[in-house]
């Protein structure tokens, strides 16, 4: 039985890894901030990668790959990891990870009208309209009603709001030059590229903005570094590869669909961790956002 729906088992394990991930960088990003959050957990990941290529692959370095693959998983990292993860991590900082993770469910829409335009891929009428379902929902979260004017407001920080959707766009760019870049080569050494490609730019980053004294001071908060290290260990290690597993045993769209009900997932956590007061309508905003994005793969 456990076997048969092994594929699905290790879906929702990959969705619970995303939501603890998402809470541990937003405790971490709360204390030291989002830039050292990300260069040390990138760090992080390049080594268990490494670790994990060099026992599976036999090289802990990806030296196989081909200059096509270099290319494009490059320009991968730096869109997905660097543009998408530096205003997504910005956004749990300032709106919290529940609603940026909510946000971030526009992933799959934007993916597939990117596909549509740079590889020809297909949209179907069903498709569109789960993108539509997919935006009422989190409109439904983020617009509220003022009780003076009745005017239409945002209910959170246009700051907070606008990373996240940034967030959205690096990362659905990001999973097109994946895409392009990944063929058939190994997933774990091409998601090691990308890691590679996001070190150096936020190495660059963190040059420009003269931000190492706070990267020092993050590896000193003992409280950070344990966060950053279970994000890290649960996200781009263990979340990857439950998802490769789950793509393995069952179809990409059932493993979408199920990973991505991390918006529902975290609703829970962010009450008993952050005690933040949730409404009825961000729930119901949440599960409308979540059968929008299962229309996408009917």
């Amino acid at each position: 039985m456990f076997q048969a729906h092994l594929g699905e088992v290790a879906a929702l394990t990959t969705a619970i890894c995303w939501t603890f991930t998402a809470v541990c960088f937003e405790s971490a990003g709360k204390k030291v901030g989002s830039l050292a959050v990300n260069l040390i957990r990138l760090i992080i990941a390049f080594v268990l990668l490494g670790t994990f290529t060099f026992f599976t692959r036999g090289m802990f370095l990806p030296i196989d790959a081909t200059g096509a693959n270099w290319l494009w998983l490059l320009i991968s990292g730096m869109i997905g990891f660097v543009i998408g993860d530096l205003f997504l991590f910005q956004a749990f900082v300032v709106i919290g990870s529940r609603i940026s993770m909510l946000i971030m469910s526009v992933v799959p829409p934007i993916t597939a009208i990117t596909g549509y335009f740079l590889m020809g891929e297909r949209i179907t009428l069903l498709s569109a309209v789960g993108m539509f379902i997919t935006i009422s929902g989190i409109t439904l979260v983020i617009l509220s009603r003022s009780t003076d004017d009745k005017k239409i407001r945002l209910s959170h920080p246009v700051k907070g709001l606008t990373y996240a959707f940034i967030g959205a766009l690096g990362q659905a760019l990001g999973l097109v030059f994946s895409k392009l870049g990944m063929g058939s080569y190994n997933p774990f050494a091409a998601t090691q590229i990308r890691v590679i490609a996001a070190i150096i730019g936020f190495v660059i980053v963190i040059t420009v903005s003269k931000n190492w004294g706070k990267l020092g001071a993050a590896i000193k908060d003992q409280r950070a570094m344990k966060f950053i290290s279970l994000g890290s260990f649960f996200g781009p290690f263990l979340g990857v590869s439950f998802s490769l597993i789950a793509v393995q045993h069952t179809t990409t769209g059932i493993v979408s669909t199920i990973t991505s009900i991390s918006p529902i997932l975290i609703i829970p956590v962010s009450i008993l961790m952050f005690k933040e007061k949730v409404l009825k309508k961000e729930i119901l905003g949440a599960f409308i956002t979540i059968a929008g994005v299962a229309m996408l793969f009917l």
